[in-house]
């Protein structure tokens, strides 16, 4: 399965002649990481994570293409029909051919004043874990985390106790389309060395990997 990233928290799972997409957002390649897929996961309705009308031209574009989302973002594209699905956390179910286990239910607290929308996230065939906007710990083993790297909602001890509570072999960056280069260098020398205690693997996206 090969994932690669498609900027922010937008990621493409290829395996053969399936395709499944996670939270194609406004700050991610949209039209790219869209291009062929079979399928799409949305974890919750923020605009960063769910690009609407591009995913809507998807849509119309490809009858066959499926969209997994949350009740409210399945509301908001209910004229596409049999096309979305409404899920929720703690299911079970087959997407574009992959495997998908939802956990949490619940975006993280950005604000007291900012209400709190539906968030789930997502494992894909047992191994890679989409989180969304949450720093919910799936309570089955995880071999690679998408690990929401900064976000306005969480701070950096926050990042790395994720990390290292989901304690996956390996872990790769999203939410990341407001990182500089200073924060990354940051992330680097504080995460880095704590998380390797627990032989955990942070790397960046140079290219795309192999799960």
């Amino acid at each position: 399965m090969q994932l690669s990233k498609h900027k922010h928290s937008c990621v493409r799972f290829d395996d053969g002649d399936r395709t499944l997409v996670i939270d194609p957002g406004m700050f991610s390649d949209v039209d790219t990481a869209l291009d062929g897929a079979d399928g799409v996961l949305i974890t919750h309705e923020h605009f960063d994570h769910l690009a609407e009308e591009p995913v809507r031209a998807a849509l119309r574009a490809d009858p066959r293409l499926r969209l997994w989302a949350p009740a409210p973002v399945a509301a908001t594209l209910a004229e596409f029909g049999d096309q979305v699905v409404t899920i929720g956390a703690g299911e079970s179910f087959g997407a574009a051919g992959f495997a998908v286990q939802t956990f949490g239910g619940q975006h993280a607290l950005i604000h007291p004043q900012i209400p709190i929308v539906a968030n789930v996230g997502f494992l894909v065939d047992g191994t890679v874990y989409h989180p969304g906007d949450s720093f919910v710990v799936p309570p089955v083993p995880v071999a690679t985390l998408l690990l929401p790297a900064n976000a306005p909602w969480s701070k950096m001890s926050e990042v790395i106790d994720f990390a290292v509570a989901v304690r996956a072999p390996r872990a790769y960056p999203i939410h990341d389309s407001m990182v500089n280069e200073a924060y990354t260098t940051i992330l680097q020398r504080s995460l880095v060395p704590i998380v390797e205690r627990f032989d955990i693997e942070f790397t960046a996206w140079d290219a795309p990997v192999t799960a």
